[in-house]
């Protein structure tokens, strides 16, 4: 572990780390039989079949796996090491590099929330990550001189991008059209904006203290995305959903996506739709990367709801940065529900 590549509050906790090994914590499991998320094939979602089990996945669970989406394993590889490559930097590099960029870098907090806040919370509440937050529509505009690795990154998450723009334009339409949304008010058209998609990258530290471990990753949230979509780190496992009120983790399987549905397609499919709460625990042996991408609707497109005020997307992402401000968490669709 490069503890230099941290942000100085984690190194002065993780470099005082113990470890202590379980000689059957790592023993093999058939991961896939354990597994209970729901498994969406993409190749197949004009057929009868899956359709009914996407619709029972958005709404018993708010989340499925998806196979065969035509994305290459060694693609996944390729973008893992690039993104390893990139936080494996200094930390004081990574500040300097990105000063000047579209991309916005964040430690110790979610992206919507200013790194300084992790620095008033105390270490026992801070989000144990660091990441970057990339607005597809800008990514263009970073340049190589800004660092090297710079400019191999943003080439693989362009391709990577335009990839999951695709998958997430056909799996919108498949749920409006074929799930019993209100198609009249729903229109893939209308509602989601491709260009305004965000790809956010994360990097969790392995932390074995018990004093750490206590903390999380990433803390209970759900996501305001219409949807969202995961590439998980293809070994290490962290994230988990809340189901039944348990919390189920989440199986890091290979060459797979988890595809979540986010406050937005919630609210526009009148509630059928669950957006999951989730979190990532930190893993004791390994860091872990994970790369997720976010559909918004366009800003001034109005969201009408049986059970909600009307709304753009602009009024919620705002309603959500002053909550945040004033409460310091997020409050969400609850704000916009009628009365």
């Amino acid at each position: 572990m490069n503890l230099e590549s941290y942000p100085p509050l984690f190194r002065k906790l993780l470099e005082n780390q113990t470890y202590e090994v379980d000689p059957f914590e790592d023993a093999i499991k058939p991961v896939q039989d354990l597994d209970p998320v729901p498994v969406i094939d993409f190749q197949c979602l004009d057929q009868l079949e899956e359709k009914k089990k996407l619709g029972e996945a958005c709404k018993d669970w708010g989340l499925f796996r998806l196979v065969n989406h035509e994305i290459p394993s060694i693609f996944f590889s390729q973008l893992q090491e690039e993104v390893k490559k990139l936080f494996s930097l200094e930390f004081e590099t990574k500040q300097d590099a990105f000063n000047d960029s579209p991309l916005t870098y964040f430690w110790g907090t979610p992206a919507l929330t200013s790194s300084g806040a992790a620095l008033t919370r105390g270490t026992q509440n801070i989000n144990w990550v660091e990441g970057l937050n990339i607005p597809m529509c800008q990514l263009s505009q970073c340049q190589p001189q800004q660092h090297p690795v710079l400019e191999s990154f943003r080439f693989v998450l362009v391709e990577y991008g335009n990839r999951l723009s695709r998958i997430a334009t056909t799996l919108f339409k498949a749920m409006t059209r074929n799930l019993n949304l209100n198609l009249h008010r729903v229109k893939s058209k209308s509602y989601i904006s491709l260009p305004t998609g965000t790809i956010r990258v994360y990097r969790y530290p392995q932390c074995s203290n018990a004093n750490i471990n206590a903390t999380l990753g990433m803390e209970v949230h759900t996501d305001s995305s219409v949807l969202s979509i995961l590439s998980q780190d293809q070994a290490i496992s962290g994230l988990e959903v809340l189901k039944d009120d348990e919390w189920l983790t989440v199986a890091p399987i290979p060459n797979t996506l988890i595809v979540n549905m986010g406050d937005m397609m919630q609210a526009m499919s009148d509630d059928e739709y669950k957006s999951v709460k989730h979190r990532v625990k930190l893993n004791k042996h390994n860091e872990r990367i994970s790369i997720g991408y976010f559909v918004f609707p366009y800003d001034d497109i109005v969201i009408e709801s049986s059970k909600y005020k009307p709304f753009t997307y602009n009024d919620f992402r705002a309603q959500v940065e002053e909550d945040i401000k004033t409460f310091g968490y997020k409050i969400g669709l609850e704000r916009f529900h009628l009365t």
